[in-house]
């Protein structure tokens, strides 16, 4: 993608997504004008449809993801087969972002079958991010993602949070656009043929 794109694509997300927090870390991307709208990222539309649609349509069945993490580790999205894994789009600025990741953050700690791993889609430096997570722990891993290369096998997100759920045969199980909570993930992953919610421990992830 371009930078032209890009920025037309960023646009997009900051004014139809979520909106920017204003204790944004050094090295984070600008926040817009604080009297920007901010609809529910569900709202969001695509600049142009017939492209989006189209490059969808190209996505493979079982998506590739291999990245830094903030740690220093590789993350190899493959080495997760046999595991539902919640792919989450998130930025520092993006307050419904801030506020579902304690719930995934339990989801990742609490249940076994399930792996979570979150993709900062901003231009933010390495000691930035650190300084973020100090003050906002998660149990997952954390990687940056390139915004002007983002990952090839996903799409680029129409609004953040973006998420994915992946299923033990590494397919997209269910995609969500807007916040999610871990009863909605649960929820979607017996839906999809895993684990039955009554057969979980109780005191699940959102009470944790």
């Amino acid at each position: 993608m371009n930078r032209a794109a890009f920025a037309a694509v960023l646009s997009v997300l900051l004014l139809a997504g979520c909106r920017p927090a204003t204790d944004a870390p050094d090295g984070a991307a600008p926040a817009p004008a604080d009297n920007a709208p901010a609809p529910a990222a569900s709202d969001a539309a695509p600049a142009d449809p017939a492209a989006v649609d189209a490059a969808e349509a190209e996505r493979p069945d079982e998506p590739a993801l291999n990245v830094t993490t903030v740690d220093g580790e590789q993350y190899d999205l493959a080495a997760h087969r046999g595991q539902w894994v919640v792919v989450n789009f998130w930025a520092t600025w993006c307050s419904p972002c801030l506020k579902e990741m304690p719930e995934l953050s339990a989801l990742h700690t609490m249940r076994e079958h399930i792996s979570v791993v979150g993709l900062a889609y901003e231009e933010i430096d390495v000691p930035a991010m650190q300084s973020f997570l100090n003050e906002h722990p998660v149990a997952y891993p954390i990687a940056i993602i390139d915004v002007y290369d983002p990952p090839a096998d996903f799409d680029t997100p129409r609004g953040l949070p973006m998420t994915y759920l992946i299923g033990p045969d590494g397919k997209v199980a269910r995609q969500f656009l807007g916040p999610v909570t871990a009863r909605e993930i649960e929820t979607a992953i017996e839906g999809s043929g895993g684990p039955r919610l009554d057969a979980l421990p109780a005191g699940g992830p959102e009470q944790a």
